[in-house]
C-alpha cells in the first residue's frame, strides 16, 4: 500500500490513574526521523516505542507527543491515623495547660500535620502499560491515515500515467508524418531554387534528417518508464525514492523530445508531457 509521509492522529484514554493522550504528526523528510516528547517518568518506554514506530513507518519526520495528567485520577478520601491524632490532642492539651485556653485547632491544619493522614499505598501507580498500548492504537490510526492519503495520491498518479501514455502514442503516430513533411519541404525548396539534387545526395540528407528527427527511442524509453512507475505503485513497501528517480528519467525523455522536435504539434505535446511530469513529481515528494 502506498502511504503518504504527512499524517496526523490523536488517541486519549482516562482511568483511575488520570488521563493519557498521544498526538502523532508528520511531514515530508528524506529519511525516517522519529522524535518523542515524553514526560520524564515515561522515558523508560522510548526504546520500545521507537522500535515499534520504525517497524511501521518508512520515511517522514514524525513527532510523537505524550501528555499525562493526574488531575483526572480517581482519589479516595484521606484516612486519618487515630493513634497519631490522640498523640496530637495530648500535645495540644499540654500547650493549653501551660499557655491558657486556646481556640480549637482548624481541622484542615490538623490533617496537614505530618503523620496524621495515612500514606499506606498512597503512591499513584504510573500507567506505563496503558501509555504503551495507547501509542499502538494511535500509531495504527496514524498509518491508516497516511495510507488513505497515499491511495488518493496513487489515483492521481494513475490518471497522469494514462495521460502521458496517450501523448506517447500521439507522438509515435505523428513522427512518420513529420519525416515525410520534412522531405517534401526539402524537395520543394530545391525546386524553387532550381537545384537538381543527386539521388545519392538526397538520400544522405534524408538519412541525416531522419536521425535528427527520430524520437522512437525516446518514446520507447518513456513508455518503459511508465510501465515501471505502474509496477512500483503496486509494491507494498516504501517507494518514494524510486518514484522520484523515475520522474527524473521521464523528464529527461520529454526534454529530449522537445529539443528534437521540428513540428509545432509535437513541440506542444512535449510541453504537455513536462507539465504532467512536474505535477507527478510534486505528488511523489509526499510518498513514503
Amino acid at each position: 500500500m502506498i502511504r503518504s509521509m504527512t499524517g496526523y492522529a490523536r488517541a486519549e484514554q482516562q482511568g483511575t490513574w488520570g488521563r493519557l493522550s498521544w498526538e502523532l504528526r508528520s511531514v515530508n523528510h528524506r529519511y525516517l526521523d522519529v522524535q518523542f516528547k515524553l514526560p520524564d517518568e515515561f522515558r523508560v518506554l522510548e526504546p520500545d516505542l521507537r522500535a515499534l514506530a520504525t517497524s511501521r513507518l518508512g520515511r517522514g519526520k514524525v513527532e510523537a507527543a505524550l501528555r499525562y495528567s493526574r488531575e483526572a485520577a480517581t482519589t479516595t478520601a484521606p484516612e486519618p491515623d487515630r493513634a497519631r491524632l490522640r498523640e496530637l490532642r495530648s500535645a495540644l492539651a499540654v500547650v493549653a495547660e501551660e499557655l491558657g485556653p486556646l481556640a480549637q485547632p482548624e481541622p484542615m491544619r490538623v490533617l496537614a500535620w505530618p503523620g496524621v493522614v495515612r500514606q499506606d499505598g498512597g503512591e499513584a501507580v504510573l500507567p506505563l502499560a496503558e501509555a504503551s498500548a495507547l501509542f499502538q492504537r494511535a500509531l495504527t490510526d496514524f498509518t491508516d491515515t497516511r495510507g488513505r492519503e497515499g491511495q488518493r495520491t496513487a489515483g492521481f498518479l494513475q490518471e497522469r500515467i494514462e495521460a502521458l501514455s496517450a501523448l506517447v502514442e500521439r507522438v509515435r503516430g505523428r513522427a512518420p508524418q513529420v519525416r515525410t513533411a520534412w522531405l517534401e519541404r526539402l524537395r520543394a525548396r530545391c525546386a524553387e531554387l532550381g537545384v537538381e539534387v543527386e539521388p545519392s545526395r538526397l538520400a544522405q540528407e534524408v538519412a541525416l534528417a531522419a536521425q535528427r528527427l527520430d524520437v522512437d527511442e525516446e518514446m520507447s524509453r518513456l513508455g518503459s518508464h511508465l510501465v515501471e512507475v505502474r509496477d512500483t505503485l503496486a509494491r507494498d513497501e516504501a517507494i518514494g525514492r524510486r518514484l522520484d528517480f523515475l520522474m527524473q528519467e521521464l523528464n529527461r525523455e520529454a526534454n529530449t523530445l522537445s529539443s528534437k522536435s521540428q513540428d509545432a504539434e509535437m513541440t506542444r505535446w512535449a510541453v504537455e508531457m513536462k507539465v504532467i511530469i512536474e505535477q507527478m513529481r510534486e505528488q511523489v515528494q509526499n510518498i513514503e
